[in-house]
This record gives structure tokens, C-alpha cells and sequence, in this order.
């Protein structure tokens, strides 16, 4: 019994000494660059609270894998690989190459005699130039001499799928390496870039928007395949720690929406698939929707959105490029078809190597970029076909287009006769309705014009007429207090020319003056005079106004003050003011280069309206108001009438320019004072805005050039 026992126990520890030396990678030139993932044991922290002590003290945390290259899917929790090494080379450098550019963080522990040497730490965000290699794989020194053995763990945290494509390598392999994968992509890139720039020459060229979708595509593709592979990080966005983290999933979505977009252009789906554009359209809203999870933050459901997207995307793609080719017998859609399916055979070999069932290696690893090289190539192949096609559907259009044009020719020539006269018929109509137009609207001017006369010959009536009545009021008082100092002077001569001693004529001249009140008599002419001279003066200042208002050089450009004519217009329509309340806002403003009396007439019909629109809100009783506010912008100037008054709805302001449309009451307007004055000011190269809503008044902004000829810089 006891030689059983020490049989079996001697297997026992056989057995567990094997499985602790299968733990080990024996580390010789021969297995450089080969994939150690079968070596290496994972543990996933959900917690991602589990540290280096706690992860050494529980080994039976961790798991061996199976697959050269692991695959662990997508998870943002903490993952912790396991691995030791026997270095049984000359080598004193052994490094590992985690080939792998999209994780967030990697953290190398090196355990030497179960004492922790070094750890070093290496971050997505973490700028290329900072690291020992100048690459975006991450590649760590395992400074190991020969025979010495390590025990390593790897802290790894990444928000999209994970793949452990782990090596061990010499610095010669690692060197050789990673320059083969970037000459191999180098030229990738250097295709891709010629052909973007080749379709978008032919674009210039031909102006066909197909080609400008493929560009598109073409360029998202491209930089699709660029951040996939680490080198936009690498060169492009090495500095942006948020485009580094979310760039992937960015690129993939705009990807994908070229693609269809690229699809919808080439196949012409909206023509002939109404419903499967709608569907494509569907895809495009789904890579949208991942853009903006990503810009929210939600990187892992966005990465799966945009992956299920890019999946269904595809499939009606191809569904279309079937239909096209074999049923619509579309020729280029051939092209595209194959184009798409080597496409699609590149992405399926891509993934069925993050799975595992095929090799991992150098060809399906760069698969993808093998892939939309020849479909970029193909599809150029397609537009070329296209633009064949074009080209002889146009020669077609153009021969038959000729015919037609041929026996067009012959009815012409035919109909020509009988067009000529009929075209004479009409052009007499139409000349006869011409005149009689320009006679109506000559009159219809003239009508205007008369209203504004009538307005004009009311308005000086009323004002001239106060300041001419007391005028004339005091001429009578004037003349009778003249006739009295006539007589005291003929008087007070007689007096003076008489014998009587100086005591007597001058108690006389006192006892006249008392008698005829002398005194007061000079106060009250000095009264009468000035009553006399203020109404001379307002006289003066409505003639003023009114040749100020009325100008005969309405015909040539003059420089003229805006707000002497604004004042001259207020003078006509002083006497239809009442309680309005004026407020006058002047600015400094310079004469601009205008006609001056037609800008008057528009002075004339934007405040006449306003007053019609207060007095019918106020009834004419007092609260109207009235504001002219005046303003120097740059090289124009801005005049505001803006009134309280009744306003006028979005209907009335959108017709208000419009001839012959009135709000007043028949005989009260004619509907055409402010259709005239819009054309004044469109011939000022001005402007005329409205702001206005019922109740609430209305505002009419006018905006003019100081000067008429734009070449001029004053």
C-alpha cells in the first residue's frame, strides 16, 4: 500500500511539475515574432478594484487561453494576463509586442524572484514621441539575461474589442517587424491617396457628383483603415487625448455613412428601390446614432450600433448591387458588385481571425487594406464604365436631338408665314396695351402727386394763416397808437413854440402824457411790434420749409441734409399733428448724394401714414407718439419713423408696397404713396424694412448710402 501511494503521489507531482514548466515560455531566436497567446493565462476584473497583491495571491484567478491570438471581446472592465518567461538565449533583451494600437491602457509588471522590479505604463492618449519605441503598438523591454526566468503581468484596460496579438521578440525581429507593417501600409495609404486624388481630378474634369461621392468615401475609408492600424494616432491626432480615445467608432460611423451615401449616388436607389433607400437611409440614421453615443460617452454601445449598422448596411448593399446587375442588367453595377464582395471577403477574413478560426498573421491581420485597395480599384474600374455608358447615351441624346431639331427646322419654315403675321397682330396688340398702360400709370401718378399737392396746400393754409392773422390782428391797434404819438408830437411842439416860461410848458407836456397815457402807450407798441415781427418769422420759416420740401432738382443728384427734409415734412403736416407728441433723435449725420425732393415725398408718406395710424388708435386724444430717430452707420445712414399706432399684421406688411393696396377708407388714399416711395428708395440703393404686429405701432427703418457711386471713399 505504501509503494501505491508513493506511485501515485510521485505521478502527482510529475504531473503538476509539468503543467508549472508549461507555464513557461522558453524564450530562443526561434520562437521571435511568433504568438504566444496559448502561454498566457487572463483574469477579468469586474470590480476594477483588484490590484497586483491581490491577483498574485489568487492564482486560481486566471484562466489559460486556447487561441494563439485571444479574443476578448469588448469590455471596459480590467483584464490581467499572466505569463513567464526562461530566457534560454544570448540575448540580455527580450521585448514584448502587444501589436494591438486601440487599447486605453496597458500596465507591464515584472516579477523577478516574486519581487516586483519595475512597472511601466502605457496610455492610448499617452503622445508616441514620449515612448521608448516611436510606435503605436505597445512594445515594452524585458530585461532579462540569459538563463534568468520572469514572471509578467500585463493590466489592460480598453472600451473597444480586445485582442492579445502578444509576441516576444529580439531587437532585430522586433525592428523587422513592425517596419515590414509599416511599408506594407505605407503603400496602402500611397494608393489610396493616389486614387483620391485621381477620382477628384476626374470630378474637375467631368463635373459627374458620382465621383465626388467616391471621394468621399474613398477618404473615410482611408482614414478608417489609418486609426484601425494606430498610424492617425501616430501622426495625424498624436496630441488630442479625446480623439485618440473616440476616433475609431468616429471614423467607422462617417465610413459607413459614405459608403451608403457613395451606394445610393452610384446604384441610383432612390430611382428604382424606393423602399430599400429607405432602408439605406435607416442605416445612415444608425451610424449617426453611434457618432453621437460616441460624443456622449457611451463608447461601447456605440461600438455596437455602428458594428450591427455596418453589418445590415452590407447586406442591402449587396442586396442592390444583385438586383442592378443581374435583373436591371445595369453594367457598371457589375463592377461594383465584385468590388463590393472582395470587399466584404476581406472584412470576413478580418473577423473570422479576431475569432480565431483562421490563422492570425500578417495577411489576415492587413486584410482589410488588401480589401478596399482592390475595391477602390474596381469601382474606379465601375465609374469609368459609367461615364462610357453616359457618353454614349449622350451621343444618342445628341443625334437624336439633332433629328428632331432637323424636322423642327421643316415646320418652322412651314409655319413661318403665318407666324410672322400673327406675331405682327400682336405686337400692335400688345404695343397699343403698352401705351395705353404707361398713359394709366402716368395718371395714376399724377393722382398721387395731386394728393400729396392737396396735402401740401392744406397744410401751409393752416399754418400760414395763424402767424398771418396775428399779423394783421395787430396792424389795427398798431396804426391807432401811431396816430396818437402823431398828435402828442404835434402837441408837444405847440407847447414848446409857445411864450410860456420852461415850468409851465413842461407841467403841461406831464399833464398831457398822464391824460393820454404815454407810458403805457410805448409799452404796448413795443407788444404789437414784436407780435408783428414773430409772425413775419414763422411765416418765413413755413416758406423756408416749404422750398426746402418742395425741390425743383428732384431730376440730378445733389448733396442735401436728410433731416432738414425730414423737418420741412413735418411742416406740411403740422397742422394733422394735433396731441401727437413729436420726438426728434437726431444724430450727427453728414448731406448725403440723393434727390432731394423725392426722399421728402417718402419723408412725407411714411409720417403721414403714422399719423393716420395714431389718431386711429388714440382717437385723437393724447398718449400718441410719434419718434424720428436718425444714425450714422459706416457709410450709410439709417432714418427710424416708429409710431404707436394701430400696427398692421404679417398679410398687411407683406403687401404694404404693394400698388394700389390701402387700409384707409375709400377717398382717403390711393394706395400707391408707399409702393412710390419703396421705388424711391430702391433707386437710392437703399432699403425700407418693416416692424410691426396689431396694437402695437409700427416701425419703418430706411437705410441709404451716403454716396450714389459705390467706387467713391470719402
Amino acid at each position: 500500500m505504501k509503494y501505491i501511494i508513493f506511485f501515485l503521489s510521485l505521478i502527482f507531482f510529475v504531473h503538476l511539475h509539468s503543467i508549472a514548466d508549461a507555464q513557461f515560455i522558453h524564450f530562443t531566436p526561434n520562437i521571435a515574432n511568433n504568438y504566444i497567446g496559448k502561454s498566457v493565462s487572463v483574469f477579468l476584473d469586474s470590480s476594477n478594484k483588484i490590484g497586483l497583491e491581490g491577483v498574485r495571491q489568487h492564482p486560481e484567478l486566471f484562466h489559460m487561453q486556447s487561441d494563439d491570438v485571444p479574443n476578448l471581446g469588448m469590455n471596459n472592465d480590467n483584464f490581467w494576463i499572466k505569463f513567464s518567461i526562461v530566457n534560454e538565449s544570448h540575448f540580455n533583451k527580450i521585448i514584448l509586442n502587444l501589436e494591438y494600437p486601440n487599447i486605453d491602457k496597458v500596465t507591464l509588471y515584472r516579477l523577478e524572484n516574486s519581487l516586483q522590479a519595475d512597472s511601466i505604463t502605457i496610455k492610448e492618449g499617452s503622445p508616441i514621441s514620449q515612448r521608448i519605441y516611436k510606435h503605436q503598438y505597445y512594445i515594452f523591454d524585458l530585461n532579462l539575461p540569459p538563463g534568468d526566468s520572469v514572471t509578467c503581468f500585463l493590466l489592460i484596460r480598453s472600451s473597444k474589442r480586445l485582442l492579445l496579438p502578444l509576441t516576444l521578440n529580439t531587437e532585430r525581429s522586433i525592428i523587422s517587424s513592425i517596419t515590414m507593417s509599416d511599408i506594407f501600409s505605407g503603400m496602402y495609404f500611397g494608393l489610396m491617396l493616389a486614387m483620391l486624388l485621381y477620382n477628384l481630378f476626374i470630378y474637375f474634369s467631368v463635373k459627374d457628383r458620382h465621383y465626388l461621392s467616391y471621394v468621399h468615401y474613398i477618404f473615410w475609408v482611408t482614414i478608417t483603415q489609418a486609426t484601425l492600424f494606430g498610424y492617425s494616432q501616430r501622426f495625424i491626432w498624436s496630441s488630442n487625448k479625446w480623439l485618440l480615445e473616440h476616433m475609431l467608432i468616429l471614423t467607422a460611423a462617417m465610413s459607413g455613412i459614405a459608403t451608403i451615401i457613395f451606394t445610393k449616388s452610384f446604384l441610383y436607389v432612390k430611382k428604382n428601390f424606393r423602399y430599400l433607400d429607405w432602408a439605406l437611409n435607416v442605416i445612415i440614421l444608425g451610424d449617426l446614432t453611434g457618432f453621437v453615443m460616441v460624443i456622449c460617452n457611451y463608447k461601447l454601445v456605440a461600438y455596437s450600433t455602428i458594428n450591427i449598422t455596418a453589418g445590415i448596411g452590407a447586406l442591402i448593399v449587396l442586396t442592390v448591387a444583385i438586383i442592378m446587375a443581374y435583373y436591371k442588367k445595369y453594367k457598371p453595377a457589375k463592377y461594383f458588385l465584385i468590388a463590393w464582395t472582395v470587399f466584404l471577403i476581406s472584412i470576413i477574413i478580418f473577423v473570422l481571425k479576431d475569432f480565431g478560426l483562421i490563422n492570425y498573421n500578417f495577411w489576415t491581420v492587413h486584410s482589410i487594406q488588401i480589401g478596399s485597395a482592390a475595391e477602390t480599384m474596381l469601382l474606379s474600374f465601375a465609374l469609368a464604365a459609367k461615364i462610357n455608358i453616359l457618353k454614349k447615351e449622350k451621343e444618342a441624346s445628341q443625334e437624336e436631338a439633332l433629328r428632331v431639331s432637323k424636322e423642327n427646322a421643316r415646320i418652322i419654315r412651314e409655319q413661318n408665314a403665318s407666324l410672322e403675321i400673327k406675331v405682327a397682330e400682336r405686337t400692335s396688340e400688345l404695343n397699343n396695351a403698352l401705351e395705353d398702360l404707361k398713359q394709366a400709370e402716368t395718371q395714376l401718378v399724377e393722382s398721387e402727386k395731386m394728393v400729396t399737392l392737396g396735402q401740401l396746400t392744406a397744410g401751409i393754409a393752416h399754418e400760414v394763416n395763424n402767424p398771418i392773422n396775428f399779423v394783421t390782428s395787430n396792424v389795427s391797434p398798431l396804426k391807432r397808437d401811431i396816430d396818437i404819438l402823431f398828435n402828442a408830437i404835434d402837441y408837444i411842439e405847440q407847447i414848446a413854440l409857445s411864450d410860456k416860461s420852461k415850468e409851465e410848458k413842461i407841467a403841461e407836456i406831464q399833464q398831457y402824457s398822464e391824460e393820454q397815457d404815454l407810458t403805457y402807450l410805448r409799452t404796448e407798441v413795443e407788444h404789437l411790434i414784436k407780435g408783428i415781427h414773430n409772425g413775419a418769422s414763422r411765416t418765413a420759416e413755413i416758406v423756408r420749409g416749404l422750398r426746402l420740401f418742395s425741390r425743383l432738382d428732384e431730376d440730378s443728384l445733389k448733396h442735401a441734409s436728410l433731416q432738414e427734409g425730414i423737418d420741412s415734412a413735418m411742416i406740411i403736416l403740422s397742422s394733422q399733428v394735433g396731441s401727437i407728441k413729436i420726438v426728434r433723435d437726431y444724430g450727427e449725420l453728414p448731406s448725403i448724394e440723393c434727390y432731394p425732393g423725392k426722399l421728402n415725398q417718402v419723408f412725407l408718406n411714411i409720417l403721414s401714414n403714422a399719423i393716420f395710424a395714431v389718431n386711429k388708435q388714440f382717437d385723437k386724444k393724447p398718449g400718441g407718439e410719434i419718434r424720428i430717430i436718425t444714425r450714422l452707420e459706416l457709410k450709410t445712414v439709417v432714418i427710424i419713423f416708429e409710431d404707436n399706432g394701430i400696427g398692421m399684421d404679417e398679410d398687411t406688411q407683406n403687401k404694404v408696397f404693394n400698388p394700389f393696396f390701402t387700409t384707409k377708407d375709400v377717398g382717403e388714399g390711393t394706395g400707391l404713396g408707399m409702393s412710390i416711395s419703396h421705388t424711391i428708395i430702391k433707386k437710392h440703393n437703399g432699403s425700407i424694412q418693416i416692424e410691426s404686429s396689431p396694437g402695437n405701432g409700427a416701425k419703418f427703418t430706411i437705410t441709404l448710402p451716403i454716396y450714389q457711386d459705390p467706387s467713391i471713399d470719402q
